[in-house]
């Protein structure tokens, strides 16, 4: 009898330690349950909050790309109206020295409105993956020097000097020409704007054997610490406060960065507030076995390419 009552006694604290295990485990996947829907929420917030920061910065980028379209438009909308004005009038003959001057105008914002339009496009064609690079093998050197040597005179003529440097005659690696040339002048245009007339810009290539590094550099007014880490997205720009004359919708950068990367290379950015700035691009010191001539047989208006990457600086 005693021995019965015994086990009774076992089993229900058996029963009892069960009961208190199975609570405690409850108890315990619902403390981790708790933790995960609050990771889960503050995932939630975080993911909404860069959400919200990437609507309003992809906002300001169509504020600024409508500003950008609508300027240029309207000087050439309102310099139509004035000869329409002339020809009615019977005074082309007159005016004729402000009319070479309003046709240097227009031709200087269609040059922004093609430099804006390409820049969107190919941005967009980046993203979609349509965006191709015509590879050859080409002596860097030169490719770079010839793009320098064409800014030259035109820089010059407004007051800025430019000087070109190299440690090395000759670099062959594969290379699109023609789009390297297109970042390079991007990275000049850009030194531009940051430079006061007087100032000196330098562009140098120097060789770290399995890679080329080519930089643009200006003594200029230099870009803040707080801005290094967004002057290569496309929906940001610099504060143009600080830059001198220019406009822009801050998307040449994110070009430039696409466009080197698509190459295999890198870009990146020093700068000392007051001091100036340099950009620096790294490319892959590789060949190509097939070639594509695509580039080799159009004939490229160089002058004309120029025309368009500055067409936003007025010096």
């Amino acid at each position: 009898m005693e021995d019965n009552f015994d086990e009774q006694i076992k089993v229900l604290l058996e029963m009892r330690f069960k009961e208190s295990e199975e609570k405690a485990k409850l108890s315990a996947e619902l403390i981790k349950a708790n933790k995960e829907l609050a990771i889960q929420k503050q995932e939630k917030i975080k993911l909404t909050s860069e959400l919200n920061i990437a609507s309003k910065a992809q906002g300001e980028f169509l504020v600024n790309i409508s500003h950008e379209l609508k300027t240029p438009l309207n000087i050439i909308f309102s310099i139509a109206q004035l000869f329409d004005v002339y020809c009615k009038g019977g005074s082309l003959d007159d005016n004729r020295n402000s009319i070479i001057e309003y046709i240097e105008s227009i031709k200087q914002n269609s040059y922004r409105l093609s430099k804006l339009i390409n820049n969107i496009v190919d941005l967009s064609k980046i993203e979609a993956g349509f965006f191709k690079l015509n590879l050859s093998n080409n002596n860097i050197v030169t490719v770079v020097e010839e793009i320098v040597t064409s800014t030259t005179s035109l820089i010059e003529g407004k007051g800025l000097n430019i000087t070109f440097d190299t440690d090395i005659e000759e670099k062959i690696i594969a290379c699109d020409p023609e789009k390297i040339k297109r970042t390079v002048l991007k990275l000049i245009s850009n030194a531009i704007k940051f430079t006061e007339n007087g100032d000196k810009i330098f562009v140098n290539i120097n060789d770290k054997n399995e890679f080329v590094e080519i930089s643009v550099k200006d003594n200029g007014i230099g870009i803040e610490e707080k801005y290094l880490d967004m002057i290569f997205d496309r929906f940001k720009q610099v504060d143009r406060s600080l830059s001198r004359n220019t406009e822009g919708t801050g998307v040449g950068l994110s070009l430039v960065k696409s466009i080197v990367e698509l190459h295999g290379g890198n870009i990146y950015a020093k700068s000392k507030f007051g001091e100036g700035s340099t950009f620096t691009i790294r490319l892959p010191a590789v060949k190509v076995i097939n070639e594509n001539d695509f580039y080799n047989n159009i004939v490229r208006n160089e002058n004309e390419i120029i025309r368009v990457e500055l067409s936003d600086i007025y010096m």
